[in-house]
């Protein structure tokens, strides 16, 4: 389909498809964070303790997992456009359903159901981006839309408390699993692929076809598995995806446990940490695509990006060891942490647009997310127990989170010590 833009002129609506993308995620963090910044009201409401939560944090990502794998392949087979809409209906509907649960169990189901449908917000995005964007900009589009997700985080320590307050912790769940059926209304009435677009011009579209074609073959799941750079990835998404579960789900206890923060008072601190959490992640794409441009190859400029930022994650071990009068400093710490885990994940996910064929890119990144999501699950168990065990003592945890990067770039290395970019034979069959 031509476009009815005039030839002479030059659009620029794939930034607009990047608005579309960082709402998205707004909404898909705000949805997750909620239960996570009243879980101080919930377990006096309710009588949890740590493992309770850590059941239901399980519950989660597990579903999460089986979500992003399989969303990889709907998204792959059905289109960016219906995909995501299918998606964004079936989480908002879960998250509104925790309304409705009073117990571990009927949390753990409402949690399992959220996941599910919201393990495909990524792999839908990356799969977005890779339509609309050619490589030079795809990791600092990446960055933009990536840094949804911190302001969801951003969002929901100001916002949940007051609305818990006002129509209490039901209503908290409501208000915010509804707003992704505004957010579903404009994708509907915005999103087509570039080509199909009314609103996109010849100069546009040219521009954002500069890379040479992929090959329309799909492949099998199978193929993918057998292929380095799955692994990479799948190592980058285990070291780095639990730890950001980490800082969603436990650092409001934290802040409670250690320094006494309530409810309202921990917000600032949350606000704090998420708002350099997003700049960390405009930066980490800006800065790989800026070396780029300065003609730095996409090996170094990538894993430039990632190294500088694996090195800004280690001061967070110290965190624990923050003296109770000194809140703040344990919030630079977590700040620094959380700006350069998403610096990190956006130029890991880039790293698929990179290496993977634009037919498997959603395959790739639903198979590291599930890998992800598993390691999650391990990691909130021992999270949760050592917390149980010990007393509410996050050493263990911070220290995890201190090493696993630096770990997963140097897997990298060795599994592409060039970026190779994936070549696969025609398959026989089409798993």
């Amino acid at each position: 389909m031509h476009s009815p833009i005039s030839s002479g002129t030059t659009t620029r609506f794939r930034w607009t498809v990047v608005v579309l993308l960082f709402f998205a995620i707004t909404v898909n963090y705000i949805d997750r964070a909620v239960l996570g910044v009243i879980k101080p009201l919930l377990d006096s409401a309710l009588g949890w303790n740590q493992t309770d939560y850590g059941w239901m944090v399980t519950a989660f990502q597990a579903a999460y997992a089986v979500g992003y794998v399989f969303s990889g392949r709907l998204l792959d087979r059905l289109g960016v456009r219906l995909g995501f809409s299918l998606l964004v209906f079936f989480w908002s509907l879960a998250a509104m359903s925790h309304a409705a649960a009073a117990t571990v169990l009927g949390f753990s189901v409402a949690r399992a159901a959220l996941g599910l449908a919201e393990g495909g917000a990524l792999p839908a995005a990356i799969k977005a981006v890779t339509e609309w964007f050619p490589r030079e900009q795809r990791a600092f589009a990446t960055g933009l839309f990536n840094s949804g997700s911190q302001v969801g985080a951003i969002s929901c320590p100001l916002l949940v408390p007051l609305l818990a307050a006002h129509w209490g912790w039901q209503g908290a769940f409501i208000v915010t699993g509804a707003v992704g059926f505004i957010w579903l209304g404009f994708w509907i009435w915005l999103y087509r692929a570039p080509e199909k677009h009314p609103f996109v011009s010849a100069a546009e579209l040219a521009y954002i076809r500069q890379d040479p074609p992929d090959s329309p073959v799909k492949i099998p799941w199978l193929a993918l598995l057998r292929q380095r750079q799955t692994w990479a990835f799948m190592a980058g998404m285990m070291a780095s995806s639990p730890v950001w579960w980490f800082y969603i789900f436990w650092v409001p206890d934290f802040l409670n446990k250690r320094f006494g923060l309530g409810l309202t008072q921990s917000s600032l601190p949350l606000v704090v940490i998420f708002s350099g959490a997003s700049l960390g992640g405009i930066l980490g794409g800006w800065f790989s695509s800026m070396l780029l441009k300065r003609g730095r190859s996409v090996n170094a400029a990538r894993k430039t990006a990632l190294l500088v930022c694996s090195l800004a994650v280690i001061p967070v071990c110290l965190t624990p060891f923050v003296p109770v009068a000194h809140v703040w400093w344990a919030v630079v710490l977590v700040t620094l942490a959380a700006a350069a885990h998403c610096g990190y994940a956006a130029n890991l996910f880039t790293l698929v647009s990179d290496t993977v064929p634009r037919p498997a890119v959603g395959s790739v990144v639903g198979i590291g997310g599930m890998a992800g999501s598993i390691a999650g699950m391990a990691f909130a168990q021992l999270v949760s127990r050592v917390l149980q065990a010990t007393n509410n003592n996050y050493f263990v945890p911070f220290a995890i989170a201190a090493t696993t990067y630096s770990i997963a770039l140097a897997i990298i290395h060795l599994l592409l010590p060039k970026l190779e970019r994936m070549t696969i034979a025609e398959p026989k069959d089409n798993l």
